[in-house]
């Protein structure tokens, strides 16, 4: 085997074995032409073949989050996943991926926006799918209205927010997926169970039934993978924050204003036996 072969097969491993269930789904041409005439049923020349996946790897995301962008008759589409915790952060996300869209787009196209002649880019449809419960959630959201009390502003950013429907399209069958997946893990934990229980019930309520009876054994192993991450990252987050709190401690117990009782108060994340090790310490080295 070369080595490019080598490098290109790891590259496609790396990629497959960090993907989510959103990518993994609309990489997939038929699905994601799906996808697209649920947006635009208007659109009956729109076929496969038409549609360029342009979605962003290993710049903008990681693995926790799900951001798709392909160009569709000369329309830049662009989907990011919010899951269910609602953030108007997300938007944030849309304004830059949708920079770093145009700008690999112009690479490809070789078009230099240095130059004179005036570049040509496909319009942009920017949309948020939602897969926690709508309640008095807006249809759109706008950067002027959600950053700035609704001035005017020298860049506009708006998306169309997507939420669970009484349709059956493709779009809808995957917030139905991430729901039952929810209820599974209250139920179940972040375990293997809740993704097999998960795959189960979708298969049985015809919900992405096809695309689940194809890769079910990818879509266990790409579950568990971001389960693995999402571990990861929360024990990072509570060791950043143990180690904080510790300086924190530190310095309260130097000065000796403060008793141990009331620093534990400051640092939730130190045990009082931790306070009261670490105030030995101090005195040690005193």
């Amino acid at each position: 085997m070369s080595d490019d072969t080598k490098q290109i097969e790891e590259a496609k491993a790396k990629r497959t074995a960090k993907n989510s269930v959103f990518l993994d789904l609309f990489q997939n041409k038929s699905y994601l032409l799906k996808l697209y005439k649920t947006l635009h049923p208007e659109d009956e020349a729109a076929t496969e073949d038409s549609l360029t996946d342009v979605t962003i790897t290993n710049v903008l995301t990681d693995n926790l989050y799900n951001d798709l962008g392909f160009i569709a008759n000369n329309k830049l589409m662009i989907l990011v996943e919010a899951q269910s915790t609602w953030t108007v952060n997300i938007l944030v996300r849309v304004l830059l991926y949708l920079a770093q869209s145009y700008h690999e787009y112009f690479q490809r196209t070789c078009q230099d926006y240095y130059k004179s002649r005036k570049v040509k880019m496909p319009k942009p449809e920017l949309y948020v799918i939602f897969t926690g419960n709508k309640g008095r959630k807006p249809d759109k959201i706008l950067l002027s209205k959600e950053f700035f009390e609704g001035a005017d502003i020298d860049i506009e950013v708006k998306a169309k927010v997507i939420y669970e429907s009484d349709t059956d399209d493709i779009i809808n069958q995957y917030i139905i997926f991430c729901k039952v997946f929810n209820e599974q893990t209250k139920q179940h934990g972040m375990t293997r169970k809740a993704v097999t229980e998960t795959i189960r019930i979708c298969k049985d309520r015809n919900v992405l039934r096809e695309y689940l009876a194809e890769r079910e054994k990818e879509v266990v192993t790409i579950m568990m993978s971001l389960f693995d991450e999402e571990q990861i990252m929360k024990s990072f987050i509570r060791s950043e924050r143990h180690d904080a709190d510790r300086e924190t401690a530190e310095r309260l117990i130097k000065k000796g204003k403060m008793t141990l009782e009331d620093i534990a108060e400051c640092v939730p994340s130190l045990s009082f036996d931790e306070l009261r090790e670490l105030e030995a310490e101090i005195m040690q080295l005193a």
